[in-house]
Protein backbone atom coordinates (compact mmCIF):
# COMPACT_ATOMS: atom_id res chain seq x y z
CA UNK A 1 0.00 0.00 0.00
CA UNK A 2 1.07 3.19 -1.37
CA UNK A 3 1.53 6.08 1.68
CA UNK A 4 -0.01 8.78 0.07
CA UNK A 5 -2.42 8.66 -2.50
CA UNK A 6 -4.96 11.09 -4.30
CA UNK A 7 -8.17 9.26 -5.55
CA UNK A 8 -9.84 11.00 -8.34
CA UNK A 9 -9.33 14.82 -7.19
CA UNK A 10 -10.74 17.89 -8.25
CA UNK A 11 -10.28 21.31 -7.29
CA UNK A 12 -11.59 24.64 -8.37
CA UNK A 13 -10.17 27.94 -8.19
CA UNK A 14 -11.64 31.43 -8.66
CA UNK A 15 -10.13 33.62 -11.26
CA UNK A 16 -11.58 37.00 -11.69
CA UNK A 17 -15.12 36.45 -12.74
CA UNK A 18 -14.41 33.09 -13.84
CA UNK A 19 -14.15 29.28 -11.92
CA UNK A 20 -11.35 27.26 -13.09
CA UNK A 21 -10.98 23.46 -12.78
CA UNK A 22 -7.26 23.60 -11.62
CA UNK A 23 -7.41 19.58 -11.22
CA UNK A 24 -9.12 17.52 -13.35
CA UNK A 25 -9.50 13.74 -11.98
CA UNK A 26 -6.04 13.66 -10.89
CA UNK A 27 -4.93 10.19 -8.91
CA UNK A 28 -1.94 9.92 -7.93
CA UNK A 29 0.43 7.53 -5.52
CA UNK A 30 3.29 8.05 -3.75
CA UNK A 31 5.34 5.01 -1.90
CA UNK A 32 7.93 4.82 0.51
CA UNK A 33 11.35 5.22 -0.41
CA UNK A 34 10.33 6.81 -3.28
CA UNK A 35 11.08 10.34 -4.98
CA UNK A 36 8.20 11.64 -7.08
CA UNK A 37 8.54 15.02 -8.94
CA UNK A 38 5.54 17.04 -10.58
CA UNK A 39 6.66 19.36 -13.08
CA UNK A 40 4.15 22.23 -14.40
CA UNK A 41 3.92 25.45 -16.28
CA UNK A 42 3.47 28.68 -14.13
CA UNK A 43 -0.68 28.43 -13.03
CA UNK A 44 -0.77 24.70 -13.82
CA UNK A 45 -1.77 23.79 -10.77
CA UNK A 46 1.23 22.33 -9.05
CA UNK A 47 1.48 24.38 -5.91
CA UNK A 48 -2.15 23.22 -5.36
CA UNK A 49 -1.79 19.60 -5.92
CA UNK A 50 0.61 19.66 -3.26
CA UNK A 51 -0.85 21.82 -1.08
CA UNK A 52 -4.07 19.18 -1.20
CA UNK A 53 -1.69 16.29 -1.13
CA UNK A 54 -0.57 17.41 2.06
CA UNK A 55 -4.00 18.29 3.25
CA UNK A 56 -3.28 21.88 3.55
CA UNK A 57 -6.56 22.20 1.62
CA UNK A 58 -9.50 19.70 0.92
CA UNK A 59 -10.24 18.97 -2.56
CA UNK A 60 -13.78 20.18 -3.85
CA UNK A 61 -14.16 16.23 -4.45
CA UNK A 62 -12.14 12.66 -4.43
CA UNK A 63 -10.43 11.57 -1.66
CA UNK A 64 -6.29 12.21 -0.27
CA UNK A 65 -5.43 9.05 1.48
CA UNK A 66 -2.46 8.86 4.09
CA UNK A 67 -1.44 5.25 4.95
CA UNK A 68 -4.72 4.42 3.55
CA UNK A 69 -7.20 6.96 5.94
CA UNK A 70 -8.95 9.80 4.71
CA UNK A 71 -5.99 12.49 5.40
CA UNK A 72 -9.21 15.27 5.72
CA UNK A 73 -11.19 13.21 7.98
CA UNK A 74 -7.54 12.91 10.36
CA UNK A 75 -8.23 16.41 10.37
CA UNK A 76 -5.07 19.10 10.67
CA UNK A 77 -3.32 17.32 13.01
CA UNK A 78 -1.73 15.06 10.29
CA UNK A 79 0.80 18.01 9.21
CA UNK A 80 4.15 17.36 11.14
CA UNK A 81 2.26 13.71 12.55
CA UNK A 82 3.01 11.58 9.81
CA UNK A 83 2.92 14.58 6.46
CA UNK A 84 5.94 16.81 6.57
CA UNK A 85 4.82 19.91 4.15
CA UNK A 86 7.36 23.05 2.68
CA UNK A 87 5.56 25.76 0.84
CA UNK A 88 7.54 27.73 -1.62
CA UNK A 89 10.42 30.11 0.48
CA UNK A 90 9.20 33.29 1.93
CA UNK A 91 10.61 35.94 3.50
CA UNK A 92 8.89 35.16 7.05
CA UNK A 93 10.11 35.15 10.81
CA UNK A 94 13.20 37.05 9.31
CA UNK A 95 14.30 38.24 12.92
CA UNK A 96 14.10 34.54 14.50
CA UNK A 97 17.02 32.61 15.16
CA UNK A 98 17.35 29.34 12.69
CA UNK A 99 17.65 27.14 15.83
CA UNK A 100 14.39 28.10 17.33
CA UNK A 101 12.59 28.32 13.97
CA UNK A 102 13.40 24.85 13.59
CA UNK A 103 12.10 23.86 17.37
CA UNK A 104 9.04 26.07 17.13
CA UNK A 105 7.25 22.90 16.05
CA UNK A 106 8.53 20.43 18.54
CA UNK A 107 8.20 23.27 21.85
CA UNK A 108 4.45 23.27 20.38
CA UNK A 109 4.01 19.89 21.19
CA UNK A 110 5.18 19.84 24.08
CA UNK A 111 8.54 18.81 23.61
CA UNK A 112 10.65 20.22 27.15
CA UNK A 113 12.88 22.86 25.41
CA UNK A 114 16.49 20.93 25.83
CA UNK A 115 15.20 18.31 23.70
CA UNK A 116 13.67 20.00 21.08
CA UNK A 117 16.91 22.22 20.98
CA UNK A 118 18.93 18.93 20.91
CA UNK A 119 16.82 17.48 18.13
CA UNK A 120 16.97 21.11 15.95
CA UNK A 121 20.60 20.99 16.06
CA UNK A 122 20.58 17.18 14.77
CA UNK A 123 17.67 18.09 11.72
CA UNK A 124 20.12 20.76 10.98
CA UNK A 125 22.82 18.75 10.68
CA UNK A 126 21.05 16.27 8.73
CA UNK A 127 20.52 18.75 5.82
CA UNK A 128 23.74 19.86 5.90
CA UNK A 129 23.40 23.41 7.42
CA UNK A 130 24.13 23.18 11.08
CA UNK A 131 26.71 25.99 11.28
CA UNK A 132 23.69 28.36 10.25
CA UNK A 133 21.76 27.92 13.44
CA UNK A 134 22.83 30.66 15.25
CA UNK A 135 22.02 33.00 12.50
CA UNK A 136 19.03 34.91 11.43
CA UNK A 137 16.20 33.28 9.31
CA UNK A 138 16.72 36.76 7.04
CA UNK A 139 20.55 36.01 6.73
CA UNK A 140 20.03 33.02 4.42
CA UNK A 141 20.83 32.71 1.47
CA UNK A 142 17.90 30.72 -0.95
CA UNK A 143 19.74 27.43 -1.11
CA UNK A 144 20.29 27.83 3.19
CA UNK A 145 16.52 28.80 3.25
CA UNK A 146 14.96 25.79 1.90
CA UNK A 147 17.31 23.58 3.89
CA UNK A 148 15.98 24.61 6.72
CA UNK A 149 12.65 24.51 5.70
CA UNK A 150 13.25 20.94 4.85
CA UNK A 151 14.36 20.96 8.38
CA UNK A 152 11.62 22.32 10.02
CA UNK A 153 9.66 19.56 8.60
CA UNK A 154 12.07 16.33 9.14
CA UNK A 155 12.36 17.74 12.87
CA UNK A 156 8.82 16.25 13.49
CA UNK A 157 9.55 12.61 11.97
CA UNK A 158 7.16 12.71 9.07
CA UNK A 159 7.07 9.50 6.57
CA UNK A 160 5.75 11.89 3.98
CA UNK A 161 7.87 14.98 2.78
CA UNK A 162 5.70 17.51 0.37
CA UNK A 163 7.70 20.09 -1.15
CA UNK A 164 7.00 23.03 -3.57
CA UNK A 165 9.34 23.91 -5.89
CA UNK A 166 12.55 23.32 -3.65
CA UNK A 167 15.18 24.67 -6.18
CA UNK A 168 13.42 27.75 -7.42
CA UNK A 169 15.11 31.10 -6.46
CA UNK A 170 18.49 28.71 -5.83
CA UNK A 171 21.62 29.91 -7.14
CA UNK A 172 22.24 26.55 -10.37
CA UNK A 173 25.12 24.98 -8.72
CA UNK A 174 23.00 24.94 -5.39
CA UNK A 175 20.16 23.07 -7.20
CA UNK A 176 21.62 19.38 -7.86
CA UNK A 177 22.46 19.69 -4.29
CA UNK A 178 19.13 20.06 -3.37
CA UNK A 179 17.76 17.63 -5.54
CA UNK A 180 20.60 14.99 -3.93
CA UNK A 181 19.56 15.62 -0.14
CA UNK A 182 15.82 15.05 -1.77
CA UNK A 183 17.12 11.81 -2.66
CA UNK A 184 18.89 11.07 0.31
CA UNK A 185 15.60 11.14 2.24
CA UNK A 186 13.76 9.23 -0.05
CA UNK A 187 16.59 6.51 0.44
CA UNK A 188 16.10 6.71 4.01
CA UNK A 189 12.31 5.19 3.23
CA UNK A 190 10.49 8.92 3.49
CA UNK A 191 8.05 9.26 0.41
CA UNK A 192 8.90 12.37 -1.03
CA UNK A 193 6.63 14.53 -3.47
CA UNK A 194 8.04 17.75 -4.84
CA UNK A 195 6.78 20.47 -7.83
CA UNK A 196 9.15 21.60 -10.14
CA UNK A 197 8.63 24.42 -12.71
CA UNK A 198 12.58 24.57 -14.29
CA UNK A 199 12.91 20.79 -14.99
CA UNK A 200 15.93 20.95 -12.81
CA UNK A 201 14.02 19.08 -9.63
CA UNK A 202 13.66 16.09 -12.25
CA UNK A 203 17.23 14.77 -12.57
CA UNK A 204 16.79 12.01 -9.59
CA UNK A 205 13.28 11.58 -9.33
CA UNK A 206 12.02 7.91 -9.51
CA UNK A 207 9.30 9.49 -11.46
CA UNK A 208 8.42 12.74 -12.87
CA UNK A 209 4.71 13.95 -13.91
CA UNK A 210 3.74 16.73 -16.00
CA UNK A 211 0.30 18.71 -14.66
CA UNK A 212 -1.47 20.99 -17.80
CA UNK A 213 -4.55 21.87 -18.10
CA UNK A 214 -5.85 20.31 -14.63
CA UNK A 215 -4.47 16.89 -15.66
CA UNK A 216 -1.89 15.04 -14.27
CA UNK A 217 -0.09 13.03 -17.13
CA UNK A 218 2.44 10.26 -16.68
CA UNK A 219 2.70 6.48 -14.43
CA UNK A 220 0.58 7.80 -11.57
CA UNK A 221 1.47 4.52 -9.50
CA UNK A 222 5.11 3.01 -8.50
CA UNK A 223 5.98 -0.07 -10.51
CA UNK A 224 4.99 -3.56 -8.15
CA UNK A 225 7.99 -4.45 -5.60
CA UNK A 226 10.72 -2.33 -3.53
CA UNK A 227 11.08 1.35 -5.21
CA UNK A 228 14.50 1.82 -6.53
CA UNK A 229 16.41 5.25 -6.43
CA UNK A 230 17.99 6.17 -9.79
CA UNK A 231 21.24 7.09 -7.81
CA UNK A 232 22.66 4.61 -5.18
CA UNK A 233 22.68 6.39 -1.16
CA UNK A 234 26.72 6.23 -1.65
CA UNK A 235 26.45 8.77 -4.71
CA UNK A 236 24.80 11.19 -2.16
CA UNK A 237 28.04 12.51 -0.32
CA UNK A 238 28.80 15.97 -0.49
CA UNK A 239 25.57 17.48 0.13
Amino acid sequence: MSLLELRHVRKHRARGSHRVEVLRDVSLEVAAGELVAVWGLRRSGRSTLLAVAAGIELPDSGMVLFEGEDLGARGARMLGEGVGYCAQVVAVASRRRVIDNVRAGLLGRGVPAPVAYASAHEVLGRVGVERVNGLLMGDLDAAEAVRVAIACALVLGPRVLVIDEPTKGVDLLERDKIVLLLRSLADEGIAVLVSDGDGSGLSDADRALTLADGELRGRNSPQMGTVLPLRSAGSSSGL
